[in-house]
């Protein structure tokens, strides 16, 4: 891909010239690059599944703006770095295809009893909505469940029940952001 800067004949041109070159405007520039070829094979389940995630996203960049609030949130993030020539749109299909990630759930103040606190880390390409926590027995049962806080960096979550056998028992953590992807991971006690 290449730029045309201060060519008169290119200024402002977009399409496709003859099978060779397609000239598209980017940001304001005229940006010149090799034609696209016509795809011969049929897509893979999993070419096919991205694709179908795509247009989900594509609905949810569209709908996102139809609220004013969403909008501006989306609209802000685009604006805190022009160089980058996002747009709210951009940023909100950015987001329905980025789910959050949890990257570590510290129990090393966790000993089972009401007060002990478990922190957790989740990172998003935008903003994370909500982190959840289930502590589980070892045969499943529930202990308890509930919203860990936003403090920072982290979220803190302050357990409210004593559990006696923390042996096999397990912290489930969820995480969600603005389009409510969903994201779970566990860890064994």
């Amino acid at each position: 891909m290449a730029k045309s800067k201060n060519n008169v004949v290119t200024h402002g041109l977009s399409g496709k010239v003859g099978d060779i070159l397609v000239f598209r405007q980017l940001h304001g520039e005229t940006v010149v690059a090799k034609a696209p070829r016509q795809k011969t094979a049929e897509d893979t389940p999993k070419q096919k599944a991205h694709k179908l995630k795509f247009q989900e996203a594509v609905v949810y960049g569209k709908s996102s703006l139809a609220d004013p609030v969403t909008k501006e949130l989306y609209r802000d993030r685009a604006e805190a770095d022009p160089d980058k020539g996002l747009s709210a749109y951009t940023v909100a299909v950015a987001d329905f295809l980025n789910a959050p990630e949890i990257t570590e759930i510290d129990i090393s103040d966790y000993n089972g009893k009401s007060g002990d606190m478990i922190r957790i880390k989740v990172t998003d390409d935008f903003d994370v909505k909500t982190v959840t926590v289930r502590i589980e027995n070892a045969d499943g049962t529930l202990v308890e469940e509930g919203a860990a806080l936003e403090a920072g960096i982290t979220w803190d979550y302050t357990a409210t029940k004593n559990s006696t056998d923390l042996s096999g028992a397990k912290i489930i953590v969820r995480a969600t952001d603005l389009p409510d992807n969903l994201t779970e991971k566990t860890e064994n006690l």
